[in-house]
């Protein structure tokens, strides 16, 4: 178990039934290879949603708003899109670079990974944007970093809302619909 999925059972007892997945498969679907630390947070948390705002994205969700790879699906077109006015981030100029949606949040604000050319998955750091604008954050940390870093407040975010992290924290395994 990674030092952040660690700290995130600090934070939230995991559930008693782990989440299994045919990660070949997937990754076929999304014709890349995931981080191994979203995995095993896929794993032992399952799609999931804390502090009644953020949702962790899982692949083969019955709901297809959970559903990471419909939420790549949609995100890769509409970025696509949106970039045609607005202008890209920094980050995302190298030739080849884009990003994958693995979280979301309530008010509609997007957690992807940055993905670039000859980076292993391993190695992926996270982006977040904006609901309602172009403003995006770049941090040097997996997935699972950001989001037991941002619970326990060691890191902050100024595009996520204020009122997130709570102070008492609430989980939520994320089920069928």
């Amino acid at each position: 178990m990674s030092n952040a999925l660690s700290r995130l059972s600090e934070i939230a007892p995991a559930p008693s039934e782990p989440r299994h997945k045919d990660w070949d498969e997937v990754e076929r679907s999304l014709g890349v290879e995931l981080p191994a630390d979203y995995k095993e947070l896929i794993h032992v948390y399952g799609g999931s949603n804390w502090d009644d705002y953020l949702y962790v994205l899982e692949p083969g969700r019955p709901n297809e708003n959970y559903d990471l790879i419909e939420w790549a699906k949609n995100q890769a077109e509409d970025l696509e899109d949106l970039w045609e006015v607005e202008k890209k981030p920094a980050e995302l100029e190298v030739e080849g670079s884009r990003v994958i949606p693995w979280a979301a949040t309530d008010n509609g604000e997007c957690l992807y990974w940055l993905v670039r050319p000859g980076l292993d998955p391993d190695e992926w750091t996270v982006m977040v944007n904006e609901a309602r604008g172009d403003r995006w954050e770049h941090f040097s940390v997996t997935c699972t970093q950001f989001l037991a870093s941002t619970l326990d407040g060691e890191l902050q975010s100024n595009i996520l809302s204020s009122l997130f992290p709570r102070a008492t924290h609430e989980f939520r395994q994320l089920g069928a619909v």
